[in-house]
């Protein structure tokens, strides 16, 4: 047969490097995926379980890879699964290319079967670039288009296909006439750094301050070591938003770990003290965490314009790429004589590693796991390189205070969108761009249930493609959705509603064995470490079922009297944990000041 339409654009995807497509099939793009299998040793097609995965995973392949991360969906209903995947990209600032079908263009107008305004539909989404391919000789610059823009962007953009466009021949280039379009392949990485008065004008700052806060986020992932040269001349301490937990090793004593509310008491500390800010490659969203206005003299630096001086009113605003910006704003900074503000810092963090260390001890409550000793546990055996994933709601609270990141590991979640479900398909992705890497899921059961059992299908079709098998996947199975449980009560003052927060029980480590993957319970303190030495050792996907507290309060590191005194009495209103669980959430959240940890 003759090249087709769809023969060209995966062909347009290749030369651009594309080599991974995650996607779920159906009649709306039917030619693609002929295409796809007539490509299939070069491109490969990842199949999912459902079209939201299939966006969650080019998400998390932008995410680890730094490159587009491409998904694909047909008409109607699958191009509409897409949207919450290429949402958390989006508020993400991830590059992602969504690749739709459509019902034929001759047939648009009449209410045709799976007929969606789809260019209204991802308006929002891929406001940067969304167009319709209506006739084959539009392929090439549109998917050119697409891929150029998501990168440069740090954005989604949508190419969508009918579905009679896809079969028709093949039109690789348009002829030459007055309005033709005639594109090219390659992005080039621009050199952003800013002029040298706006390099010294930060350094100015910068050098003033006596006591400097540091925060950096998903955009300083590749610059850790201007990040470290910066805060030892500086002698400020290093926080961390979620996002850019892999930006600096725990190790590093004046990196006070996490921000915000699922941070640490350093962090807070070190931000209420501060009379100066850097913020590197962040949009941590909760201003409240940062010094308080006026208090403090700002520096920001980031790609996009757009985001400077949008949390903090700031002095000065350089936007650059990170790592080059710190590499040459570093000879203008002098070094600081008095240490005294980092020397708190690193004291204030190591009782705060003490006191993880106390909590991450193996104790039973309530009959249950506390939660702490599990991520402690695979912390401590977590590999070389590992590769990190967490879904939203109390497992994130854990993943952020209790797992330490070395060099060379990654992490991420979903960020600004913190949506349910990415954990395991954040961690299915990462083990197809680094099939060498152990890669780790930690996730509650509620997410686990909306969407995660669906995926570790996935892991079972294809992990032995993988060059390492191992995915571990730690559910914590408390019936409970956690997160919004204490956020009733911190934030609102209510009791838990159990119409709303109960969830079924499920036997995750039997469904495991069901889909030949392997399963173990943990449901006693005493065997948490042999549990997850069993899962880093496996011959293929883990899922480690942990039958957890959900009275185990994952409270934020600073809490208002507003916030204590509506959590204590929602607790007390509460027949199923009443006083002696108030009084022993209000001790740990003591145990935090006490001097010495």
């Amino acid at each position: 047969m003759s090249k087709t339409a769809a023969d060209n654009l995966c062909e347009r995807l290749l030369e651009w490097g594309i080599d991974t497509v995650y996607g779920f099939p159906g009649d709306g793009i039917n030619g693609i995926l002929g295409a796809l299998r007539r490509h299939e040793e070069k491109l490969r097609f990842v199949q999912v379980r459902h079209e939201e995965m299939a966006a969650f995973m080019a998400c998390a392949h932008a995410k680890f890879t730094g490159s587009v991360g491409v998904c694909m969906a047909t008409s109607g209903p699958g191009a509409i699964h897409l949207l919450n995947g290429l949402y958390d990209a989006k508020l993400d600032h991830q590059p992602v290319v969504a690749i739709v079908g459509q019902a034929p263009v001759t047939a648009l107008g009449s209410d045709t079967q799976q007929e969606v305004d789809l260019l209204s539909l991802f308006k929002d989404v891929a406001s940067a670039y969304v167009q319709q391919a209506n006739d084959p000789s539009t392929i090439r610059h549109c998917i050119d288009r697409a891929l150029r823009i998501a990168q440069a962007e740090r954005t989604v953009t949508c190419v969508i296909v009918p579905a009679d466009v896809q079969e028709k021949e093949a039109v690789p280039q348009q002829p030459a006439g007055l309005k033709a379009v005639h594109t090219g392949v390659g992005f080039i990485e621009q050199n952003l750094v800013p002029g040298q008065h706006q390099l010294h004008a930060a350094a100015d700052v910068l050098n003033a301050g006596k006591r400097v806060a540091m925060l950096v986020g998903a955009g300083a992932l590749d610059a850790t070591d201007e990040i470290l040269a910066v805060a030892d001349t500086l002698g400020a301490g290093v926080a961390k938003a979620l996002l850019g937990k892999a930006a600096v090793p725990d190790e590093v004593p004046y990196c006070t770990n996490s921000i915000g509310l699922l941070g640490t008491k350093p962090s807070w500390n070190m931000m209420q003290d501060a009379d100066t800010l850097l913020v590197v490659g962040s949009s941590f969203p909760y201003s409240n965490f940062l010094p308080p206005v006026g208090e403090a003299r700002g520096v920001q630096i980031d790609v996009s314009a757009r985001m400077l001086s949008l949390r903090y009113p700031m002095e000065v605003n350089l936007c650059g790429d990170s790592k080059k910006t710190l590499a040459a704003l570093l000879p203008l900074l002098h070094r600081k004589e008095d240490r005294s503000f980092q020397e708190k810092l690193i004291e204030e963090m190591a009782d705060w590693w003490r006191l993880m260390d106390d909590r991450g001890q193996p104790e039973d409550h309530n009959g249950r796991i506390r939660p702490q000793a599990l991520f402690a546990a695979i912390s401590r055996n977590l590999p070389d390189n590992a590769i990190i994933s967490s879904d939203s709601g109390s497992a994130a609270n854990w993943f952020a205070r209790h797992v330490r990141i070395r060099r060379g590991m990654k992490a991420s979640l979903s960020g600004n969108l913190a949506t349910m479900v990415p954990g395991v398909p954040y961690a299915i992705a990462a083990k197809f761009a680094f099939p060498d890497r152990v890669s780790v899921a930690m996730v509650g059961d509620g997410a686990m249930q909306m969407g995660g059992m669906a995926e570790m299908l996935t892991a079972a079709k294809y992990y032995t493609t993988w060059a390492d098998p191992r995915l571990v996947v730690l559910v914590l199975n408390n019936e409970d959705l956690n997160q919004v449980t204490w956020e009733q009560r911190v934030m609102e003052g209510d009791p838990r509603f159990k119409a709303s927060q109960d969830i079924p029980y499920v036997p995750f480590h039997e469904y495991a064995r069901l889909i030949g993957l392997k399963g173990i319970r943990v449901d006693r303190s005493a065997d948490i470490e042999a549990a997850v030495r069993e899962a880093f050792a496996a011959d293929r996907p883990v899922i480690l079922d942990a039958r957890t507290d959900p009275e185990e309060a994952p409270l934020p590191p600073h809490i208002t009297l507003k916030q204590a005194k509506g959590f204590t009495e929602s607790v007390l209103k509460d027949p199923a944990d009443g006083i002696s669980g108030a009084v022993e959430a209000m001790r740990e959240k003591l145990d935090e000041f006490v001097p010495g940890r």
